[in-house]
């Protein structure tokens, strides 16, 4: 077995999760984890660099080497902490952090025409500085590729998720619930289909920002303060409306289109009165709570509905299907219960029953990305993201 570190930040930013893996040809299993947040002051710049802004290429250039400097820092706390020395790692495989996704060109530039502007996804994390403070060497990059041969550059995770968790016998959907929430199809390996996937919409990004808002909490433990709220059936319907959930997959989507502007643009819509409600004030009827508790709809039901549309009750034996969520999502008490409840079909469970820390799965993602790549294995699926075909991901940045 070859040991592997994966480092993953994801659009919610909540941290920077290390993942220590031993990995085969078939297997992957975690031996340790270690997560550190970011220093105040980079993920408020991080959190600008999401949007339009002012100072952009300065802000990126230094962010991109702090992002890397926290990085290695949780790398090498990991290897402390498990008594490990760079030597007894063979790669560490590095998402980086994403801060801009625009893989259907639907951005404007004042320096180019609309017919000039091309996909791109940008994730910062300079991979020379990990390998140079860490000493091991570091694959990265492992999305522009995809985007290059036209797919969306996302989800990744999908042929991860197929090479490590698909059932002998059931279908199983994998839902990654980070900031933004992803499905991937699992068929039976006994099938030898590929996996399928996209982006379903928001996971928990709508939410931390309302509750930020509004409560000064980056996050709502447990789903708590959705629950005291009750969701709202029109507003509900309004969301809905917008057209990234009528797209058919391949699809990506990310905090440039769901995100705290897109959410009070569509209440000025639908509740000229409510988009900017303060403490527990009431506005038609509608109350800060009962946006969370809506927000949550929004994420279980965009979930539920693609899991349901695509993904088979049982098997040709009747072996019930299973649905097993990972990320910060898997901790909401709420969602989880939405999610059993609206997909009573299925075994609805987290990624515990599997093996696996629901926070970790995508640090091992990244970890088995860069074993991937130095054993030539493909990291894309072509039937999920969209490219013209399948080839090996990432390119590596040596300690020395």
């Amino acid at each position: 077995m070859a040991k592997y570190i994966g480092l993953m930040s994801g659009t919610s930013m909540d941290g920077v999760d290390a993942v220590l893996c031993d990995i085969t040809q078939t297997c992957c299993t975690t031996l340790a984890s270690h997560a550190i947040p970011y220093p105040t002051e980079l993920l408020s710049a991080l959190n600008a660099l999401c949007s339009e802004g002012p100072d952009e290429l300065n802000s990126l250039a230094i962010a991109d080497r702090l992002v890397a400097e926290t990085f290695a820092k949780v790398a090498l706390e990991l290897l402390e902490q498990e008594g490990l020395c760079p030597s007894d790692i063979t790669a560490i495989g590095s998402h980086g952090q994403t801060v801009r996704h625009h893989p259907n060109s639907d951005v404007f530039s004042v320096h180019f025409s609309a017919s000039s502007v091309r996909s791109f996804t940008c994730q910062i994390g300079d991979p020379n500085t990990i390998a140079v403070l860490t000493g091991i060497d570091v694959v990265a990059d492992f999305r522009r590729k995809d985007i290059a041969l036209g797919g969306q550059g996302a989800p990744l995770v999908p042929a991860f998720h197929n090479a490590v968790f698909a059932s002998n016998e059931k279908h199983r959907a994998l839902v990654n619930v980070g900031g933004i929430a992803n499905v991937s199809l699992l068929a039976p390996t006994l099938d030898n289909q590929p996996p399928r996937g996209f982006d379903t919409g928001p996971g928990n990004t709508l939410m931390d920002q309302w509750i930020s808002l509004h409560l000064n909490e980056s996050f709502d433990k447990d789903g708590a303060w959705a629950a005291t709220g009750q969701p709202h059936s029109g507003l509900l319907r309004q969301l809905l409306l917008d057209d990234y959930f009528a797209l058919p997959a391949p699809k990506s989507t990310g905090r440039e289109h769901f995100n705290i502007d897109w959410l009070s643009n569509t209440l000025a819509d639908y509740f000229p009165s409510s988009a900017h409600l303060e403490s527990e004030e009431t506005s038609n009827n509608l109350s800060p709570k009962d946006v969370q508790a809506t927000l949550l709809a929004l994420t279980g039901s965009t979930i539920a509905e693609n899991v349901a549309a695509n993904l088979p009750k049982t098997n040709e034996v009747g072996l019930q299907s299973e649905v097993i969520v990972c990320g910060g999502g898997a901790f909401n008490k709420a969602l989880m219960r939405y999610l059993a409840s609206n997909l009573s079909d299925y075994t609805v469970c987290d990624s515990y029953t599997i093996g696996i820390h629901p926070q970790h799965v995508e640090g091992a993602a990244f970890a088995w990305f860069a074993h991937a790549f130095i054993n030539n294995i493909p990291g894309n699926v072509p039937e999920v993201t969209g490219a013209s075909k399948a080839t090996v991901l990432g390119a590596l940045y040596k300690k020395g």
